[in-house]
């Protein structure tokens, strides 16, 4: 078992930290400040709980600031907005990203237009690029940005496991700790896309999934890659 911080308190942080310590790791959620995070009770506007709703369910998952939470981690489960996923990790503190795996689950939704939102970066970068080229002494790998937060965690909901995860890092050995990972959520089909400039093919999915998501008119959806 591992030592774990989740940077994220929204819907996705908080599937990943209730799902982590249910298989045994020690899990801290880190936020920007933790009596603000703690107060918002409630549902927000898409009907998933607030962070401090959901904690008085799952108090048994440690809340603390960034660099707190990631000071002795043995890995970091990035699950920010992506707008905030660089200024997360600044916050965190490079020093202790060094040498760490970070899972980056973050998408570049732009919603300054509306909706679908548009894509930040795009075509010749990725955020996952974005990040590892910010933390180069970290070991950034891009992997369930292409599924919703209950699906990441359970993925047994549908047809039984059999669809494709994707995953996408410079570091080999950072990619088989995201693979154990993975497979301990109930993941088969984990498909390696190389270095982390395949982040870019996972994060340009997004448009799709969106168009998708609207048609389908749920979020409990995935894709199987056949050959």
């Amino acid at each position: 078992m591992m030592k774990i911080a989740v940077l994220g308190t929204g819907m996705v942080g908080q599937a990943l930290a209730g799902r982590l310590h249910e298989l045994g790791h020690d899990v801290t959620v880190g936020t920007r400040d933790v009596a603000a995070s703690l107060a918002r009770m409630g549902q927000t506007p898409m009907g998933a709980p607030e962070f401090g709703s959901w904690y008085a369910d799952h108090s048994e998952v440690a809340v603390a600031t960034m660099p707190d939470a990631v000071a002795d981690a043995e890995l970091v489960v990035l699950a920010t907005a992506g707008v905030a996923s660089h200024a997360a990790l600044e916050l965190a503190g490079a020093a202790s990203l060094s040498g760490t795996t970070i899972l980056d689950i973050s998408n570049p939704l732009d919603f300054s237009n509306g909706m679908p939102p548009s894509l930040a970066i795009v075509n010749t970068d990725s955020l996952g690029e974005h990040l590892q080229h910010a933390f180069p002494d970290a070991h950034v790998v891009k992997a369930l940005n292409t599924v919703n937060a209950n699906v990441m965690v359970h993925p047994a909901q549908l047809a039984g496991g059999d669809h494709t995860i994707f995953m996408a890092g410079n570091d080999e050995g950072a990619k088989q700790q995201v693979r154990e990972l993975l497979e301990s959520f109930g993941w088969r089909d984990i498909l390696d896309l190389g270095d982390i400039s395949a982040a870019r093919g996972t994060e340009m999915y997004l448009p799709l999934w969106l168009r998708l998501f609207g048609t389908l008119q749920t979020p409990a959806f995935s894709i199987k890659v056949v050959r």
